[in-house]
């Protein structure tokens, strides 16, 4: 698995870092991935990717 996030479209409205410390942070205003294959956690990466209000993250399998 592999975790994207693109800052040109990110808006840093920090719904992924709520949902996932594991995997996100807010860095300089933007979603930041810190663990770019996944997590241990039971979080859903996908969904939270779709929750993206902007389309900013993506996971690739």
């Amino acid at each position: 698995m592999k975790i994207t996030v693109d800052p040109n479209l990110c808006i840093g409205c920090g719904l992924c870092t709520s949902t996932c410390e594991e995997v996100f942070e807010l860095k300089d205003g933007k979603s930041n991935v810190i663990k770019p294959e996944g997590c241990d956690c039971d979080c859903e990466l996908k969904e939270i990717a779709e929750s993206c209000p902007v389309g900013a993250i993506n996971v690739e399998e």
